[in-house]
């Protein structure tokens, strides 16, 4: 116990030397509304040798401790000689005796704010100005306790403060504008500081988004006066975005431009940032951005997004932008040429949007079906002849369409077609040997009984061949229809070969009898009897007639038969015209036509063959037709010569 008398020895002596200094305790801040009052707590000490003469004064000043420049005195305890703005306001409610300087400044204004001083008079030299000051604010409205951050769903409090230093004025504080808030709370203090009172409520709530710019007040009223203080303030609260607004997804034409717009709700500003897929395209800090896309291709269409981030979270928002353009030139395979029996897959793919329908055509008429794809394949399995031509892919869609060809060319071995015959012509026979076949056939003809082949190297025959695409045809005149066979029978022994590089074949040509020769001849060999008959009795009944005009009938007889050119020449002008007629009608064979004609034409372009060679061309010069007690036609008539015959005489060739 004496040890720690010794310890607290010292510090005795140093508090006693102390409290014997010039110092003063005021509080170092106060504060006051505006037209009520405050008190400024003060006490001073002096030196303890010093001993007051003619008792202890003080003196207030506002701005500046040092009367040298003359600074507004407030309260002078010696006289009643103020500052005018301090005049009737001001008063010393400490007693100087007991070192207490406490001041009572009413009705104050914003113009008192500002440092106050207090001058100790002793008498004599034994005055100082102390250094220490309080700084008196003057508010003319509450304040509010505000955090540097409100973060949004994070429990927040808002303290409203005001002044309580004026005895005669006691403040409420009320808070406005909390109807919106959830579940507010209000907590009232009054705290008492360095001898200052500070009357505060504070505000608990939890705050949302939705708060962010909100208005919040603090209202204080003095009871048993008019004067009411409002203080406002708008919330900010930080959010992390919570809603990021983008176009909705769209269609575009190629070659067009867009604009993209994104909107962000975040507080602070968030950094936008858009995306094309995963490519960063642009980035800036703002609420809102644009994105301009210029003569948009296939190649731009895809997803965009736009991203917010303000440091307190991220969100992003995608759309789709479409790009639509007519069908690109379809992709197909190269022509081909193919055997006949193999098979291909055609392929076929193009790109549009929307999706292309492709549809398949061979010489302009559909095959297939018609897919909405980007793709078609046409299947054409064991291909034939009839596979050869010209295969289009069309691709259409409601912007415009385009197509790609490609031929397909078969190859197959050489076949007679249905028309390859012999038939009788008027100058002989003609062979015809039609053959299909790709590469076109080689055609040739043979004559077995000749042993001789004729194509293009042998002239000494009327031959000819021609093509049309992937037939040939073989043509070969022969002047006679065909030679005697041992048995009698009449034939044409024609061969047809047809040859590529797949295949040959050897055919033999029937000879064929058209219906219409056959026809003509059984028609004009009928209708040359008929008109026959129809000449000799017309000549008997032109003899009858002469005969009644003469009255001698049998010397009008006697002498045309004595004089038979004179009747052959009447009866060759009915043959004339006859065939004149039976040439007109074109129902006879041309063989049997020739026999007719009085020229025997020019037939060096053919060859004799057959036994039909060995036949002379011979004329019938007469024909002598016999009836022997025959039956008058009616209208008809008979003559009669020396031994009681009938006759008539007829040249024909």
């Amino acid at each position: 116990m004496k040890g720690l008398e010794l310890l607290l020895l010292p510090l005795l002596l140093i508090l006693k030397d102390v409290s014997a200094q010039w110092n003063v305790w005021m509080p170092k801040d106060i504060s006051a509304m505006t037209n009520s009052c405050v008190v400024i707590p003060c006490s001073f000490t002096y030196p303890s040798g010093i001993r007051p003469y003619r008792g202890v004064h003080g003196i207030w000043y506002f701005g500046h401790p040092y009367p040298q420049l003359f600074p507004p005195v407030v309260y002078k305890s010696r006289t009643d000689i103020v500052h005018e703005s301090y005049k009737g306001r001001t008063k010393l409610l400490g007693d100087l005796t007991q070192k207490n300087c406490t001041l009572l400044i009413n009705n104050v204004g914003v113009e008192h704010s500002g440092k106050y001083y207090f001058r100790a008079d002793l008498g004599g030299a034994n005055i100082y100005t102390y250094p220490d000051f309080t700084k008196l604010q003057v508010l003319d409205q509450p304040n509010i306790d505000v955090p540097e951050e409100i973060v949004s769903d994070q429990s927040l409090d808002l303290t409203c403060y005001v002044p309580d230093n004026c005895p005669d004025m006691s403040p409420q504080i009320h808070w406005m504008y909390t109807d919106y808030l959830p579940d507010p709370v209000f907590t009232p203090d009054n705290v008492e500081e360095s001898n200052t009172a500070v009357l505060s409520s504070t505000l608990t709530f939890t705050p949302k988004p939705m708060h962010n710019g909100q208005l919040l007040g603090c209202r204080v009223h003095f009871e048993n006066t008019t004067f009411f203080y409002e203080r406002l303030i708008s919330l900010d609260i930080k959010y992390a975005p919570r809603t990021v607004w983008v176009n909705v997804s769209q269609e575009v034409m190629e070659g067009s431009s867009v604009v993209l717009h994104c909107d962000v709700d975040s507080n602070p500003a968030p950094t936008i940032t858009w995306y094309f897929g995963d490519k960063e395209l642009m980035s800036e800090v703002a609420s809102n951005s644009s994105l301009p896309l210029d003569n948009l291709t296939p190649e731009e269409e895809g997803v965009y997004t736009c991203v917010g981030d303000n440091g307190y979270g991220s969100m992003n928002t995608s759309m789709y932008l479409a790009v639509n353009y007519p069908p690109r030139e379809p992709w197909i395979n190269e022509s081909l040429t193919l055997l006949e029996g193999s098979s291909i897959s055609l392929q076929c793919n193009s790109k549009g949007n929307p999706m292309p329908t492709l549809t398949w055509l061979k010489d302009g008429e559909l095959v297939g079906t018609i897919t909405a794809d980007e793709g078609s394949v046409l299947e054409l399995p064991e291909i034939t002849p009839q596979a050869h031509g010209v295969y289009r892919c069309l691709a259409e869609n409601e912007h415009g369409r385009a197509s790609n060809s490609l031929n397909i060319t078969v190859e197959f071995a050489p076949v007679l077609l249905d028309d390859s015959k012999c038939t009788i012509v008027r100058e002989g026979v003609q062979c015809v040997c039609i053959a299909s076949g790709n590469p076109e056939p080689v055609i040739e003809f043979y004559l077995p009984d000749l042993n001789i082949t004729i194509n293009d190297s042998n002239s000494l025959f009327n031959y000819r061949t021609y093509s049309d695409g992937y037939t040939s045809t073989g043509i070969i005149k022969l002047q006679d229809k065909g030679e005697r066979g041992n048995n009698g029978d009449t034939a044409v022994h024609v061969h047809c070969s047809f040859s590529n590089m797949y295949g040959s074949e050897t055919i033999r040509l029937e000879l064929q009898q058209e219906k219409k020769f056959m026809m003509a001849v059984i028609v004009g060999t009928i209708g040359g009897v008929a008109v026959i008959a129809f000449i000799i009795a017309a000549v008997r009944y032109v003899g009858q007639n002469n005969k009644k005009e003469n009255g001698n009938p049998g010397q009008d007889v006697g002498s045309k038969v004595e004089n038979p050119s004179m009747f052959y020449s009447a009866v060759k002008k009915d043959k004339q015209s006859l065939r004149k007629k039976v040439l007109k009608t074109e129902l006879l064979g041309s063989k049997f036509n020739s026999i007719l004609e009085e020229g025997t034409g020019d037939d060096s372009d053919y060859q004799s063959v057959g036994p039909m060679a060995g036949m002379e061309r011979q004329e019938l010069n007469y024909a002598a037709l016999e009836f022997l007690h025959g039956r008058h036609r009616e209208g008809g008539f008979r003559r009669a010569d020396g031994d009681g015959s009938d006759y008539t005489e007829i040249k024909a060739k």
